[in-house]
């Protein structure tokens, strides 16, 4: 018998049971061959009191997925549809995850623990329900860089190496497999309402409204304008997650209506890439052929989502507060571009400065195809270096009154700068393809961390 969570601070819930069983699948997780366990996250696992648990227990869990204590007895697929490049697609769901437990965090909030690659489900379709371990090493590391740089995303908590060899046809094969664990505020989806809404499902539409509202926005009441109030929350929360990712000149590849999660939290990378330098054309997925989601339109992709949203809301609503709703998008999204932009760069704002001092900026960075990180990471704390060049001497003067936010932690900014540029994401993984070395991986993860310390201060 292993040992379990500490019961005085691990809080199991249920919560997604009370939308019944016809939101979701129960499903049995695969049997793997191995259980390697290759990254485990007790900074994430502390939120909900896991961070004590031995590798055993933790392989028995997140391996293996005997059940949490007083959690769900059966892991749950979750249903839902989506726009996939503009195309919408009824054939969707937890193809090759599900959800596996449900936890109340240190804060009070409802967390979900949820899977990718644990096996076959009703929505696999023709896949066979794995995950590379490729794909699961660079999992972990965006999302512990997109946390370094406050964005709001998902964090890995597990990584198991399972020990079957996959074909697949966009990387080497056979390919080494993997199951990943990641702990989110929520897996709810657009596309979650999408599909009600697809099946004329109005009931069913409430009790999500009803049950997102409760428990992810703290919105228990009543009443007619329950669709708009929600809708309000997640246009706010899509408006703050479009700007960090754009501050953090990441892109995500695939922000289909079933990859953006009515919280707010960024999750699910595929194909990611963070940018050397600023580049609005910027594509990450080599199929986005129209660059449908190219870094500059991200913006423009997270907002289409949320008018999805609304339209599946408008079988519950009158038009004009969603409409109202969803125009509260666009000045959202300008001052949290401009707060994001300027918290990486170390200082506070200072109101109607800063949207000059951005465009100056975002103009230098174009003319001279400067590298993002090393920009901020010499920036930081409110001085331009002379050395980056002349065509930063409007940007450099304008950021001169600027305050700095915070001690600068010289330890983090006298090393060297802290990218996640995909050269350096393929020297990791082929340490590890080629020679089971690990320690690369390790030492990335610990310089990502120091970069989020001397960020947040």
């Amino acid at each position: 018998m292993t040992d379990k969570p500490q019961p005085a601070r691990y809080r199991a819930e249920k919560t997604i049971l009370t939308l019944g069983p016809g939101f979701y699948d129960e499903v049995a997780p695969a049997h793997f061959p191995q259980a390697v366990l290759r990254f485990r996250n007790d900074a994430a696992a502390a939120e909900i009191g896991l961070e004590r648990l031995s590798d055993a227990a933790w392989l028995d869990h997140f391996g293996r997925f005997q059940p949490l204590p007083g959690g769900l007895a059966q892991p749950l697929a979750l249903r839902y549809h989506g726009h996939q490049f503009g195309v919408y697609n009824d054939e969707l769901g937890d193809g090759r995850g599900f959800l596996f437990a449900q936890a109340r965090g240190a804060d009070g909030r409802l967390m979900d623990l949820g899977t990718k690659g644990s096996g076959q489900t009703p929505w696999s379709r023709r896949g066979d329900g794995r995950l590379t371990l490729k794909g699961g090493v660079r999992e972990v590391l965006a999302t512990e860089m997109l946390a370094a740089l406050g964005v709001d995303t998902s964090r890995t908590l597990s990584l198991v190496e399972t020990g079957e060899a996959l074909e697949r046809g966009d990387e080497p094969s056979p390919a080494r497999s993997a199951v990943l664990v990641r702990l989110s505020h929520g897996h709810i989806r657009i596309g979650s309402f999408q599909r009600l809404a697809h099946l004329g499902d109005e009931a069913g539409l409430a009790a999500l409204n009803r049950y997102v509202l409760r428990h992810y926005f703290g919105d228990q009441s009543e009443g007619d304008d329950a669709p708009a109030r929600l809708l309000r929350h997640v246009v706010a929360r899509a408006a703050r997650l479009a700007a960090q990712l754009m501050a953090a000149g990441f892109v995500h590849g695939v922000l289909n209506t079933d990859n953006i999660n009515v919280t707010g939290e960024c999750f699910d990378y595929g194909p990611w890439r963070f940018l050397p330098h600023w580049e609005p054309d910027f594509v990450a997925a080599y199929f986005d052929h129209a660059g449908r989601y190219a870094f500059g339109r991200q913006p423009e992709a997270i907002h289409w989502s949320t008018v999805q949203l609304a339209a599946s809301l408008r079988a519950l609503s009158p038009p004009e507060p969603l409409i109202e709703a969803l125009d509260g998008f666009a000045p959202a999204y300008q001052r949290h571009v401009l707060d994001a932009l300027l918290w990486r760069l170390g200082v506070a704002p200072r109101g109607a400065e800063d949207q000059a001092l951005v465009q100056a900026l975002e103009r230098a960075w174009r003319a001279t195809a400067a590298p993002l990180d090393a920009f901020f990471h010499a920036s930081f704390g409110g001085t331009i270096p002379g050395a980056i060049g002349a065509a930063f001497d409007e940007a450099r003067a304008l950021l001169t009154p600027y305050q700095r936010r915070t001690a600068r932690a010289d330890a983090h900014w006298q090393g060297p700068v802290c990218s996640m540029l995909i050269d350096e994401v393929e020297r990791i993984w082929s340490a590890i393809a080629e020679h089971d070395d690990w320690a690369p991986f390790a030492a990335k993860i610990v310089q990502t961390r120091a970069l989020g310390r001397a960020l947040a201060g």
